[in-house]
């Protein structure tokens, strides 16, 4: 798989969920320290406190372009679905791309984050690509 698939091209280009909005129940900011890549993201949690969905996810990010893409590709799949399940989806996403390139990802299971599956291969890009799920988690963990 190419590195810089279209689809990351396409959603750094454009990015989904880009900009910081209220109201929000938490904040995280994550910086990649190797890179310099930064994120500032907001969830909103709707629902029950016995099972929240996540409302909204916004955010304001710094960095590469998969990086930058990785955000967007995230908004897209966690915006309506329970905590429960978002966290088994951050969960896949971060053991295909600590594979090494061994775990092609389940497109079924995490949608178009397949197409980090390439990024895998590049031990440095890997938190790239998880910076933004490592600051949602922290996200969830603070709400």
């Amino acid at each position: 798989m190419d590195l810089y698939q279209q689809l990351i091209i396409e959603h750094s280009k454009q990015p989904h969920g880009e900009g910081l909005r209220e109201p929000f129940t938490a904040q995280a900011h994550h910086v990649n320290p190797t890179c310099g890549d930064e994120i500032t993201l907001r969830v909103r949690l709707d629902g029950p406190a016995g099972s929240p969905v996540v409302g909204d996810v916004s955010y304001d990010a710094l960095g590469c372009s998969i990086s930058r893409a990785s955000a967007s590709v995230l908004h897209g799949l966690v915006v309506g679905r329970s905590v429960a399940d978002v966290g088994e989806l951050r969960e896949a996403v971060q053991q295909m791309l600590t594979s090494r390139g061994e775990d092609p990802g389940d497109e079924e299971v995490i949608g178009d984050a397949v197409a980090f599956a390439g990024v895998a291969k590049y031990p440095a890009r890997v938190k790239c690509a998880l910076l933004s799920w490592s600051a949602l988690a922290d996200a969830v963990l603070r709400a």
